[in-house]
């Protein structure tokens, strides 16, 4: 059984506070189209979603990256036609919270994956070298078959979305596909 989580999709991330630009909007059909494929298919499919609060001064990204994904704000909706994508299936997508890098940190996925008798999770989603990247070491840590979407992440730091596209590879064993298909080298 697999699981498609789709990671910081939101406008803050992908135009807004902090955002990752060019790259990020680049992959939005993508995005969609891999997770209405699994919505289709019948796969469990969890909108992964930053969530801060205004002027929470002990949260450790305070010091790191400007206020985004503040709780209330336009900048958490997920971005563009994907949210049209969740709203037209809110019954068949599981939206969660994270206050963490890593979308295991401080929740329940781990718990609610283990449940469905999920062993395979495909990650998709922004900043790939940030929140993908935690996200993919947590469930390589906790036994979770991985594999990334390379087509459908993106980062406004393209060393660090280069870098990380050979751990997932090298270091986590992940299988790391674009357009369906093995990334060569």
């Amino acid at each position: 059984m697999r699981a498609l989580i789709v990671i910081d999709y939101t406008v803050d991330f992908v135009t807004g506070k902090l955002p990752c630009g060019e790259p990020a909007i680049a992959i939005e059909d993508r995005i969609v189209n891999l997770t209405e494929s699994f919505v289709n298919g019948g796969d469990d499919v969890i909108m992964a979603v930053d969530l801060h609060d205004e002027g929470d001064l002990y949260h450790p990204e305070t010091k790191l990256f400007p206020p985004h994904n503040i709780r209330g704000t336009e900048g958490r909706a997920l971005y563009g036609k994907l949210n049209d994508l969740y709203d037209a299936n809110k019954d068949r997508i599981y939206w969660m919270d994270k206050t963490r890098y890593s979308a295991f940190c401080g929740t329940d996925l781990e718990l609610r994956l283990k449940a469905r008798g999920i062993t395979e999770i495909h990650l998709i989603g922004v900043c790939t070298d940030i929140c993908v990247l935690h996200t993919a070491v947590d469930g390589y840590n906790k036994g979770f078959s991985i594999t990334i979407h390379a087509d459908a992440v993106a980062s406004f730091n393209e060393a660090g979305h280069d870098w990380s596209l050979g751990h997932f590879r090298h270091t986590l064993g992940a299988e790391v596909l674009i357009d369906g298909k093995p990334l060569e080298n």
